[in-house]
């Protein structure tokens, strides 16, 4: 039997057991090691069955002790529905509904589910701001000179040092710091693609990675992605002889919330370095795991130098101040070369606050809570979703990242509920901009990177009761 189909058979009768009150709330699990043996299986298969659980917070890690059936276990809800692979279906364009909900941010009076940063209150506004002014006071010239066309040395070091989940595999030298994620992720395209070039991405995937796509002449291939465990790799290889380039976020997707697990994250290295395909990662949700370890990035397992990890502190720390950076692998010349032509170099003055913010331990610290904040929220949002949506939504169950996935009836076109949402001064964003193809119409994507106060949940049943009125 394929170890996909163990991995779920070994989760779905876990989650009989929590249902059928079997396992009750609070109830320790055997170990991992104490299952394997039982199923005569892998222990990562077990693994992938204990990840399936933690997604529907049927059960959760406690350090040094062991998993335990979650207090949220009596979960009514179930998970999104999987999508297709499409390739020959017509294509469409979303760009005025995105335009759309873009225009909408200028209004302050909206609530904003729609927008995917964290709300300002949730920043260490004060902080950056102190920084900011210790590095003007210390900074060369206060930093109207240019810097190094790779970027910031002190910023490079410091990303480089911070990102311990790599256990040590860069240094300053790979990095090259960009104008945010999106930034970087351009200019990754631009390195390895050229006109008519076929790209692989997740279905439903981050607009802004389609919009890229199609004004550089891609083809675009949307692939299944399961809203737990990620992208489809079996659909991948079907259609790997057409792929000249991946893009994909395997740690906490956007829209989804999905998260590769390891043994996936290291096929799909090994299938792509076999076929010399590049894969950029957008890993800009990496940091805000829910769980007690920071995931590993695909990256982890490149030793061909074909991934190329980009990273951002726009959706944890600071939108506005545009800084993000590459490690781009084998074609980490080619990417200095294209900035040198395209900017020369970015602005030193922010790179340098985000160096000494991550420098002296405050990135850490925030980050801390932060996370507690967003899993807090997450649970906030599923409990008044459960309540007061239709009973056949279906809901994601992330394990990071800030963003809920809202499948809803079929006969609701969440476009045009937006229109009414925002006439009540309530915004999300449409499924339907999260595809080239003509599906998600009745999904939704629910930021929940606010700040949990009486104004927000009321308008979260609002959202609610707009449903059951389209119905």
């Amino acid at each position: 039997m394929a170890r996909e189909v163990l991995y779920l058979k070994i989760a779905n009768t876990i989650q009989e057991q929590i249902f059928s009150k079997t396992l009750k709330i609070g109830d320790k699990l055997p170990s991992i090691r104490a299952f394997q043996k039982l199923h005569n299986v892998s222990m990562n298969t077990i693994k992938q069955a204990f990840l399936e659980l933690e997604s529907k917070s049927l059960i959760e890690s406690r350090p040094k002790s062991g998993f335990y059936v979650s207090k949220t276990s009596n979960r009514k809800l179930l998970i999104p529905s999987m999508n297709k692979l499409k390739l020959s279906e017509q294509k469409m364009t979303s760009e005025d509904l995105i335009t759309k909900v873009f225009d909408s941010l200028s209004d302050k009076d909206i609530t904003r589910f729609s927008i995917g940063v964290p709300d300002p209150s949730l920043l260490p506004i004060a902080k950056l701001n102190k920084g900011l002014a210790k590095v003007v006071r210390n900074l060369a010239e206060s930093g109207t000179s240019y810097e190094p066309v790779q970027g910031s040395a002190n910023l490079r070091r410091n990303v480089a040092k911070w990102a311990i989940v790599l256990e040590g595999k860069l240094t300053e030298d790979d990095f090259v710091t960009t104008s945010g994620a999106m930034n970087a992720i351009f200019n990754c395209l631009m390195a390895v693609t050229k006109r008519g070039d076929t790209i692989a991405i997740e279905s439903p995937v981050y607009f802004g990675i389609i919009q890229i796509a199609q004004n550089m002449g891609l083809n675009i291939i949307e692939l299944p992605t399961h809203p737990t465990t990620g992208v489809d790799l079996e659909a991948l290889k079907k259609v790997i002889h057409k792929v000249d380039v991946c893009c994909f976020m395997s740690n906490f997707s956007n829209p989804l919330g999905s998260l590769m697990p390891d043994a996936n994250k290291k096929e799909l290295v090994k299938l792509l370095t076999y076929h010399n395909i590049p894969l950029i990662e957008d890993d800009l949700y990496g940091n805000l795991f829910f769980g007690t370890v920071r995931p590993k990035p695909c990256k982890y397992y490149d030793e061909a130098g074909i991934v190329m990890w980009c990273g951002s502190v726009s959706k944890t720390l600071a939108p506005g101040y545009r800084v993000g950076w590459v490690a781009p692998g084998k074609f980490k010349d080619k990417i200095i070369r294209q900035k040198m032509a395209q900017t020369v170099c970015m602005p030193s003055l922010y790179q340098e606050v985000i160096a000494d913010f991550l420098e002296h331990g405050r990135y850490d610290h925030h980050l801390r809570t932060l996370r507690s904040t967003l899993y807090t929220n997450s649970l906030n949002f599923q409990r008044t979703i459960e309540d007061h949506f239709p009973e056949n939504t279906k809901i994601s169950q992330p394990q990071g990242g800030s963003f809920l996935w809202l499948e809803l009836d079929k006969s609701i076109d969440t476009a045009v509920l937006y229109d009414k949402a925002i006439q009540q001064k309530i915004g999300f964003a449409p499924g339907r901009i999260f595809t080239q193809h003509d599906q998600y119409n009745n999904c939704m994507r629910l930021n929940f990177g606010l700040e949990w106060k009486e104004k927000v949940e009321l308008d979260l049943k609002r959202l609610g009761q707009l449903v059951k009125n389209s119905l």
